[in-house]
C-alpha cells in the first residue's frame, strides 16, 4: 500500500480558510494522476485540488461543504489499490476524522452526480446540498452551462408548494403555501463582499462627483478601426481600453487620485495598477491590470478579454485579485444609467461608467443629439479635496472627447 495525502493548496496571507464545493470522485473510483478531485472556494478565488497520484480514492477526511485551511489533509489515495466496482457516496468522511473536521456528517444524504464541467462552482454547490443532479437542471448560462439562478429556478419549479410548518434551513427551499422562500448561505466571495463594502462605508468620507463626456470622437475612431486593429492584434477594439487609458491621463496629472490611506499616512504610489470590476457566477470580482501606464491599447483589451473567460469559469488566481491603486466599475454593461460607485479599500478612487445614450446637448447656442455617458467618481474626502476630484474626472473627460490627448500626453 502507498497512500498518498491530498492537501488544501497554500491560500493567500489573507484568507484564513476555505469551503470545499463537491468531490467529483466517489471513495473506491479509480483517479488519475493531476485529475481534479474537488474545488475549493475562498473569499476570493475558486481553487482546484489535483490528484498528487494515480490510484484509487480510499478515504474522505472532509466532505462537501467542510470548512478547511492551507495544508490539511482532505483525502487519501492509495496508488496501489484497485477500484471497487461500487463506489461509495462521494461525501462520505472517514469515521475517525468525521468528529474532528468541520465537514458534513457521514450520515449526510449522497448528493447526486453533477458534471463538473456544466455547472459553475456556486452552482455545483447549491446542486450538492439540494441532493440534484445537473440532469434536473437547465443551463442558460454560456455554452449552456448551469448558473446558479438555473438550480435555484428548478428547486422552485420542481413540484407545486404544499403548506409547512417547519423552519427554513439553510440551503432548503421550504414550502408556504403558495408563498414559497428559500434560505441559501452566503457564499464566502459574497460575504467577503458585503464585508469589504461595510469596511469602506464605515472607513471612508466618500463623495462623488459627476460629468457627462461626448463619446463621438471615441465611437468614429473605433468604428474607423475596429477591423484593422482586430486583424492586426487578435482582439476587438473595444470601449473599455479608453477609459482605461482616460483614467491613467487623469492618475497622473492628480497623484491623490492614486493614493491610499496607511493610519495617519498618505500612501502615492509610483505605478498604476487599476482594477476592473468583472461580474462572474461567483459574484463581483475586480482582477488588475497592473502597470497600465507602459500598455497600449491591445494589450489592455487582451488582458480583459483574459480576465472575463477567467471569471466566468473560475479560474482567476488570488494574485490576479490583489492589490490595485485604483478601480473602474462598468454599469453600463447592464444598463445602468448613474450610480455612485463605492471605494475599493485601501484604494481612495474609482470611477464609474455607465450605458452610452443618445440625448439633446446644447453646442454653440444649438440643440443637437450627441451619444452621451455619464461619469461618476467617488473619492475619499479624507486625502482627496473636491477641486482633485472635479478636475481629475474633467481630465478624464477631455480625453475621452479628443483622444488624440492619449498619444500627445497632454
Amino acid at each position: 500500500m502507498a497512500i498518498f495525502e491530498v492537501k488544501v493548496p497554500q491560500l493567500s496571507e489573507s484568507v484564513a480558510e476555505a469551503t470545499l464545493l463537491q468531490w467529483k470522485k466517489k471513495l473506491g473510483q479509480a483517479v488519475g494522476q493531476d485529475e481534479i478531485l474537488i474545488e475549493i472556494e475562498t473569499d476570493k478565488v475558486v481553487l482546484e485540488v489535483p490528484s498528487p497520484s494515480a490510484g484509487v480514492l480510499v478515504e474522505l477526511v472532509v466532505g462537501d461543504g467542510g470548512t478547511v485551511v492551507a495544508d490539511q489533509v482532505i483525502a487519501k489515495i492509495d496508488s496501489t489499490a484497485t477500484a471497487s466496482a461500487t463506489a461509495a457516496p462521494a461525501i462520505a468522511v472517514a469515521p475517525a476524522a468525521a468528529a474532528a473536521s468541520s465537514a458534513a456528517p457521514a450520515t449526510k444524504p449522497a448528493a447526486a452526480p453533477i458534471a463538473s464541467a456544466s455547472a459553475a462552482p456556486s452552482a455545483a454547490k447549491m446542486m450538492a446540498e439540494k441532493n440534484m443532479s445537473a440532469a434536473q437542471v437547465a443551463g442558460t448560462g454560456r455554452d449552456g452551462r448551469i448558473t446558479k439562478g438555473d438550480v435555484i429556478s428548478a428547486a422552485a419549479g420542481g413540484s407545486k408548494p404544499t403548506k409547512a410548518s417547519s423552519p427554513a434551513l439553510p440551503g432548503i427551499a421550504v414550502p408556504m403555501g403558495e408563498r414559497p422562500e428559500e434560505r441559501v448561505p452566503m457564499s464566502r466571495l459574497r460575504a467577503r463582499i458585503a464585508e469589504r463594502l461595510l469596511e469602506s462605508q464605515a472607513n471612508n468620507a466618500i463623495l462623488t462627483t459627476f460629468n457627462e463626456v461626448n463619446m463621438a470622437p471615441v465611437i468614429a475612431m473605433r468604428n474607423k478601426y475596429k477591423d484593422i486593429f482586430e486583424k492586426t492584434h487578435g482582439v476587438k477594439l473595444g470601449f473599455m481600453s479608453f477609459f482605461v487609458k482616460a483614467a491613467t491621463h487623469a492618475l497622473k496629472k492628480f497623484p491623490l487620485l492614486n493614493a491610499s490611506v496607511d493610519g495617519n499616512d498618505i500612501v502615492y504610489h509610483g505605478y498604476f495598477d487599476i482594477g476592473i470590476a468583472v461580474s462572474s457566477p461567483r459574484g463581483l470580482v475586480v482582477p488588475i491590470l497592473r502597470d497600465v501606464d507602459q500598455m497600449n491599447l491591445a494589450d489592455i483589451e487582451k488582458q480583459i478579454a483574459e480576465y472575463g473567460a477567467k471569471a466566468r469559469d473560475g479560474k482567476l488566481s488570488i494574485e490576479e485579485l490583489t492589490g490595485g491603486t485604483f478601480s473602474i466599475s462598468n454599469g453600463g454593461v447592464f444598463g445602468s444609467m448613474l450610480s455612485t460607485p463605492i471605494i475599493n479599500p485601501p484604494q481612495s478612487a474609482i470611477l464609474g461608467i455607465h450605458a452610452t445614450k443618445e440625448r439633446a446637448v446644447v453646442e454653440d447656442g444649438q440643440i443637437v443629439i450627441r451619444p452621451i455617458n455619464y461619469l461618476a467618481l467617488s473619492y475619499d474626502h479624507r486625502i482627496i479635496d473636491g477641486r482633485e476630484a472635479v478636475l481629475g474626472l474633467v481630465a478624464m473627460k477631455e480625453a475621452l472627447e479628443d483622444p488624440s490627448r492619449l498619444l500627445l500626453d497632454l
